[in-house]
């Protein structure tokens, strides 16, 4: 096993088969530092152009910059990417966050899509302190009756994934059957994403940390900040894969990613039946049965050009 320290160079906005910014084999570990959705750093800096993916002839929208690509020499199609999230290490003491202009759960619409006659909701920022020795997130509410907030946090990478299939190149904003915003919070340290590769060398790109995170992302907008994140990273040949599957130390869990949001369960349900039956010895009307019972549900997000929304099966009650 060897640890990669990657220093990136560019920052991408879209995932797809880049230059490789890493290559590394299976088993290695990766290390880097993210830069929050906005692309500053520890100190506030916004990322410079020169660091930013650039697209000649046109524009790419500035949102999740991402790290990598880590090319993996032994990954090829139709295999499966394990990434196993050892560490998630914040490195500054705010996260910013904000009510977003045509964008969120509630204004119908985002920017190219005006569907709505009245004015759209005014942007607001908001910073949270962020007390890392105490785990604690804290946000001023000077104009409610509660004056002010701590809640834990709660640190998960937002956006993680590898080259789409098809040849396509998808923005860091959405998610898909390649991972990408998938806006999970149980993407978090100690657990283990599964990303089916559809292309040689899977191409794994990363970053949007969120500090703390609803469900649903509901108003478009995390605790963004900055972190250095640590990967173990290793490909798993003879499992197929369709959509991206998770496991922490009490489930096993799927993401499927589309609109409108009852596709997006009826995908994440149907592949994880599929993993039940195929990899855990169910009878297939047997497994739909229990997981109607003791399994869970819960939305990514409902604000990104596609939702997610991830099911959830006990392990307590797994062969």
């Amino acid at each position: 096993m060897t640890v990669h320290r990657l220093e990136a160079q560019t920052y991408y906005y879209t995932f797809g088969p880049h230059e490789p910014a890493l290559r590394i084999r299976s088993g290695d570990t990766v290390v880097a530092e993210t830069r929050d959705a906005f692309g500053y750093d520890t100190q506030r800096n916004p990322l410079p152009d020169a660091l930013k993916q650039q697209s000649p002839g046109t524009s790419l929208r500035e949102s999740n910059p991402l790290v990598g690509p880590v090319y993996v020499e032994e990954a090829k199609a139709g295999d499966l990417l394990a990434v196993h999230i050892r560490r998630i290490r914040l490195n500054r003491d705010f996260a910013l966050s904000r009510q977003n202009s045509y964008f969120g759960s509630l204004t119908g619409e985002a920017p190219g899509h005006r569907l709505l006659y009245n004015p759209p909701v005014p942007m607001i920022w908001y910073e949270w302190q962020l007390d890392l020795a105490r785990n604690i997130g804290v946000l001023e509410l000077p104009n409610s009756r509660l004056k002010r907030v701590e809640v834990p946090l709660q640190p998960f990478i937002g956006s993680i994934g590898v080259a789409p299939r098809f040849g396509r190149v998808e923005i860091a904003l959405t998610p898909g059957e390649y991972g990408g915003n998938m806006d999970c919070p149980d993407a978090g340290e100690g657990a283990t994403l599964y990303l089916p590769v559809w292309v040689d060398g899977a191409y794994l790109l990363f970053g949007d940390v969120h500090a703390l995170q609803g469900d649903g992302e509901v108003n478009g907008v995390a605790l963004e900040v900055t972190a250095e994140v640590t990967l173990d990273i290793e490909v798993r040949q003879g499992v197929e894969a369709e959509w991206p599957r998770l496991e922490d130390a009490t489930h096993i869990m799927v993401a499927g990613s589309t609109r409108p949001l009852d596709d997006c369960v009826r995908l994440a349900q149907l592949e994880l039946l599929r993993w039940l039956v195929d990899e855990y010895g169910f009878q297939r009307e047997e497994a739909w049965q229990l997981n109607a019972q003791v399994g869970s549900m819960r939305i990514g997000n409902v604000v990104d050009p596609m939702y997610t929304v991830v099911a959830k099966f006990p392990k307590a009650y797994l062969p």
